[in-house]
């Protein structure tokens, strides 16, 4: 069999990858170092020729018109990498089982609201994961007022993970009695499960920018913010790390990524508790505006 040949790279300058490092980080919050440029340039080759660009130059002026919202959603796609299973660095789910579940139990019975948030779901299985863990531990979830926002900039990945559909693969890391309670197969996709309604009916999917304005108020019981700030520099992860924390409920946490640490102003109303869990100190509670929704 002959292949037909592989179309030459389009060239991709210093100067390029500087002006697309740069549109990076001013729309997106990405901190792309020049050590990335081979990574990035590797990737870019497949959006260019998917576009039939002449050169990087066109390319750029397409993703900054107004009407490139759907080229910005692909570029975002190829710059990042997600990277995710169920249940993924479990401390955390165990830590929601162990640690928050008693505080979420008594507000439940109260009536209260309970909000999480997983900033960076990528495909859902974090999100999903949480609410499993959850109704492990609050049978009586689904009945309650409560929900999970699950975020990610990503809007193919959102999408995605809103179908609740998910390949034999990416089921494995659930534990069979959560398999057997929480999935169904799909009947006309061979090797196909998805989530059954009483999980998928508390979580709620959208495209959201972290370092754009955020359109809710919180307070959330926890966020999962895991292996998302990386992609910051540290500015950017400090100043994300202060606004998650003013929007934590007192004792609420937040869960980050195995090779992050919260540093800057943040650390003003946070507590480690555990490998890479923080509590939010019940003494210096930043006041929402308002209830809000997500």
């Amino acid at each position: 069999m002959v292949h037909p040949p592989v179309p030459p790279d389009i060239p991709f300058s210093d100067a390029d990858f500087r002006a697309l490092a740069s549109f990076a980080r001013e729309h997106f919050g990405l901190s792309l170092s020049d050590s990335k440029k081979p990574l990035v340039h590797a990737r870019i080759q497949k959006r260019l020729r998917a576009r039939s660009a002449k050169d990087f130059s066109q390319y750029m002026r397409l993703v900054q018109d107004t009407e490139g919202g759907d080229e910005r959603d692909a570029l975002i796609s190829a710059l990042t990498t997600n990277v995710t299973n169920f249940f993924r660095e479990a401390h955390h789910f165990d830590a929601l089982r162990t640690e928050l579940a008693p505080v979420l139990r008594q507000k439940a019975k109260r009536g209260e609201r309970i909000r999480l948030w997983s900033a960076g779901c990528s495909t859902g299985q974090e999100p999903f994961s949480m609410a499993m863990a959850l109704l492990e531990v609050l049978p009586e979830t689904a009945a309650r007022d409560i929900r999970i926002l699950a975020t990610d900039l990503d809007r193919a990945v959102v999408e995605r993970g809103a179908t609740g559909r998910f390949s034999a693969q990416d089921i494995a890391a659930i534990p069979e009695s959560m398999r057997a309670r929480w999935l169904r197969p799909v009947t006309d996709i061979a090797n196909m499960s998805e989530i059954a309604e009483p999980i998928r009916r508390i979580v709620r999917f959208a495209v959201l920018n972290l370092v754009e304005d955020w359109p809710f108020e919180g307070p959330f019981d926890a966020i999962f913010c895991r292996n998302v700030a990386i992609y910051f520099d540290q500015h950017t992860q400090q100043t994300l790390w202060k606004r998650m924390a003013d929007k934590l409920a007192p004792g609420g946490l937040l869960c980050i990524g195995h090779s992050e640490r919260v540093t800057g102003p943040g650390l003003g109303q946070l507590t480690s508790v555990g490998v890479t869990t923080y509590r939010k100190d019940r003494g210096n509670r930043t006041e929402p505006t308002g209830r809000g929704e997500t």
